[in-house]
């Protein structure tokens, strides 16, 4: 439901409007150490999404929208369900004749046992130099470096070129079924207008000497297929002898799944991707054995190694309520993910690994994203990071796994991931996401605010 609030979509006004690209310093130091204080406020709101429907984004939604507020925007709050919050706001550009960029980004993160961490998941504190704590990359530290540079624009009276359609949402965690895919189906209007967008998982650094760090921008990613695989077999006491045991004949579909080494299949993306990396490490790239090639990319190398194939990966077993009663059904969950173009084809292959005998329902299905490495806007975000870092270098590069953009993408727009970090070379960057100890670097945040405010000056 709709909050009090005045609709996003009304223009705002500056009593002294004053275009960002006529002032093209890096945002002020105000933007650099605010984004600090909002990325450890955010960390500190436990907004964790367990699944299924169990989650709450209610308070940080709030105090999103009361720092929106607190510059003179007019955020709406709206709920597709009991603390299923998510914000809208828009900023007004210089020129009312280009459309909206939309920048996004969810509120919402994974679980976290404060027992397996160093640094309290929910505590957000600076320690080593790092912000730690649930969320610091997926994706508190964006949506903290988006409302500090937005705040300080509006409070300086800049204009960016376009209007910003910026969208804190609710359950990406989940699908998004409760958050970018409700306001998609729901709300269309307040995205009808816009082109283009930006969110996570894009623009971190990849170093490679001194003198030269690959920064990657996400221009595709990989379709989710989370399914439920069901069998049903013959209920029996433990003792007996039962030759229709749906626990056997599950765990013998789930093994044949989980060992299943699907064929490489290469796209657009990722063949620009793995030519761009070899040239700059001098190493060629041998098609025949690309796990070579893929392993010496260091920390980074998990992520880019599902992008290359199908994966398809077991997590979740149920059946049976006692040990000596064999159950009449066992269930499992598969977490899938199909490449670009490969749609049709994961699906005869899964099927044909698990049989005839166990019935597939899907729990999450979304498409698979690419775009062209192309256009003003990738243009605007090489400018950004190389005007901040002169030894970057943008490439595009698959994401192994899904974003929000899969529902906005719905409504025409062209989505990228970039949400800029200049990244310490031994950082694990992709074992932060859903890992333990997960944390950012402040001046990773400082670098952020710099390019994000730069880029929006271009864009």
């Amino acid at each position: 439901m709709a909050s009090n609030l005045p609709a996003s979509h009304d223009k705002q006004t500056s009593t002294s409007p004053q275009s960002v690209a006529d002032s093209v310093s890096a945002a002020g130091s105000t933007a650099q150490d605010e984004v600090i204080e909002l990325c450890h406020d955010l960390l500190r709101i436990d907004s964790v999404n367990r699944g299924n429907g169990d989650g709450n984004e209610r308070s940080a939604a709030e105090y999103v929208a009361a720092k929106l507020a607190e510059v003179g925007l007019e955020p709406t709050l709206l709920e597709s369900a009991p603390g299923r919050t998510s914000v809208i706001a828009r900023v007004e550009g210089s020129d009312p004749g280009r459309a909206p960029l939309l920048i996004h980004g969810h509120l919402d993160v994974v679980p976290a046992d404060p027992s397996d961490w160093r640094v309290h998941p929910f505590g957000g504190e600076v320690v080593d130099g790092s912000l730690w704590g649930r969320g610091a990359v997926d994706m508190k530290d964006m949506d903290a470096m988006t409302l500090a540079v937005v705040r300080d624009l509006v409070r300086s009276g800049r204009r960016p070129p376009r209007d910003l359609v910026l969208a804190f949402v609710a359950d990406e965690e989940a699908g998004g079924t409760l958050g970018a895919r409700w306001l998609v189906d729901n709300h269309p209007h307040l995205f009808a207008d816009c082109t283009e967008a930006i969110s996570e998982v894009g623009g971190f650094s990849y170093t490679v000497s001194d003198d030269l760090r690959l920064y990657l921008i996400e221009t595709a990613q990989k379709g989710i297929a989370w399914m439920k695989l069901t069998v049903a077999g013959r209920v029996g006491h433990g003792s007996m002898t039962n030759d229709d045991n749906a626990v056997t004949a599950l765990c013998e579909a789930v093994a044949r799944v989980g060992r299943h080494r699907f064929p490489v299949v290469l796209t657009p993306t990722v063949r620009v991707f793995l030519n761009s990396v070899g040239e700059a490490l001098g190493i060629d790239i041998d098609a025949d054995d690309l796990e070579t090639t893929i392993a010496k990319l260091g920390p980074i190398a998990r992520m880019i190694g599902a992008t290359i194939r199908n994966t398809a990966n077991p997590t979740q077993l149920d059946a049976g309520e006692k040990v000596n009663v064999i159950p009449g059904e066992a269930t499992a969950y598969v977490d899938g993910r199909f490449l670009p173009g490969q749609e049709e084809e994961f699906l005869r292959q899964i099927d044909e690994l698990i049989g005839p005998a166990v019935r597939r329902d899907w729990v999450v299905f979304d498409q698979a994203l690419e775009t062209g490495f192309d256009g003003p806007l990738v243009d605007a975000m090489a400018s950004a990071l190389k005007a901040e870092d002169p030894s970057a270098r943008a490439i595009p590069y698959m994401l192994s796994g899904g974003t929000d953009a899969k529902s906005f993408s719905r409504l025409g727009i062209r989505c990228f991931g970039f949400s800029p970090l200049l990244l310490p070379p031994d950082l694990d960057f992709s074992g932060m996401f859903h890992g333990v100890d997960e944390r950012v670097p402040v001046e990773s945040l400082r670098f952020g605010v710099r390019v994000l405010d730069r880029f929006l000056a271009a864009s």
